[in-house]
């Protein structure tokens, strides 16, 4: 599988430290593990941590190929404050530079050996208009390519037009079960249950699929019409950055492959519960670490 994807390369400041992230490169990581070709679209800055990060984007095994260097705008920070449960809470510091990334036309041809199978893309990013930009021109480029949205609603960065309108374009969307309510106030409807939620929102916009997230407990999953609600697996909580992310790799990975939806759901969750065990958004992990998670 090929994946596009356009988001953010940042670093998240957690304490005293500092992890390389951002929602779309941690999924970016997840996915290449997971054995794909990955082609991340950003931009940092031409500063030391925009080096660092170059770097340490191809160390975790990622093409920088499409990251570009911006004079003129910092590489792209977040402080992260994590409470006693593991949950953290950001306050994103922008103009960054990835709110500048760009495309030309011999990157665009690049991209289409092979035809990318799926874009990824979040809300952070897009509330750039440059970023909005960029996203469309993918989008026209490769309409074949199917496109993956997973929400990730962060304070002061998105707006309902906004999101209404990443909706309309997805065709596999990923929330948690925060966003749900935020999204049926924006689609200015309420379902009783989860599955009605699914249900009437994929078919208001056409999904393949649609998931929710709900921490310990799991998820909840509808795809090609099946619904189902998987159990979660119980783990000491390091702290939660890059969790949801790796969830939405090992996702699109089970969509992708063809699995049964139990199959898929299952697999999410795993690999969700194992990067929240451990501290920062893309810590190592090997096949037979999730293979040793069990449920509590």
């Amino acid at each position: 599988m090929h994946i596009i994807g356009v988001g953010e390369i940042l670093w998240d400041l957690i304490g005293a430290s500092e992890y390389l992230g951002g929602a779309v490169l941690n999924f970016s990581v997840q996915s290449a593990r997971l054995g794909h070709r990955v082609s991340l679209v950003s931009a940092v800055g031409d500063d030391p941590r925009g080096r660092l990060a170059l770097s340490q984007a191809r160390a975790l095994g990622l093409s920088t190929q499409f990251i570009r260097t911006v004079a003129g705008h910092p590489t792209g920070i977040v402080t992260v404050t994590v409470d006693p449960g593991g949950q953290p809470s950001y306050v994103i510091h922008r103009p960054a530079a990835y709110d500048f990334a760009a495309l030309d036309d011999a990157d665009f041809t690049a991209l289409a050996s092979p035809p990318p199978d799926w874009i990824a893309f979040g809300t952070l990013h897009s509330i750039a208009p440059a970023a909005r930009h960029l996203l469309r021109a993918v989008i026209q480029r490769f309409p074949h390519a199917r496109r993956f949205y997973d929400i990730n609603l962060r304070r002061d960065s998105y707006t309902p037009e906004l999101v209404l309108r990443l909706l309309e374009l997805a065709h596999a969307v990923k929330l948690n079960d925060a966003e749900v309510v935020m999204v049926a106030e924006m689609l200015d409807t309420a379902q009783a249950t989860l599955e009605a939620f699914c249900r009437a929102a994929a078919a208001r916009f056409g999904w393949q699929a649609v998931c929710v997230t709900r921490g310990s407990q799991g998820c909840a999953l509808l795809l090609d019409g099946q619904y189902l609600e998987a159990a979660g697996y119980h783990v000491t909580v390091a702290d939660t950055v890059g969790a949801g992310d790796a969830f939405a790799a090992a996702l699109l990975h089970g969509i992708h492959s063809g699995w049964p939806p139990l199959q898929v759901a299952d697999f999410a969750n795993r690999l969700g519960a194992l990067v929240a065990s451990r501290s920062g958004g893309v810590p190592a992990w090997s096949p037979d670490d999730l293979r040793q998670l069990r449920r509590s």
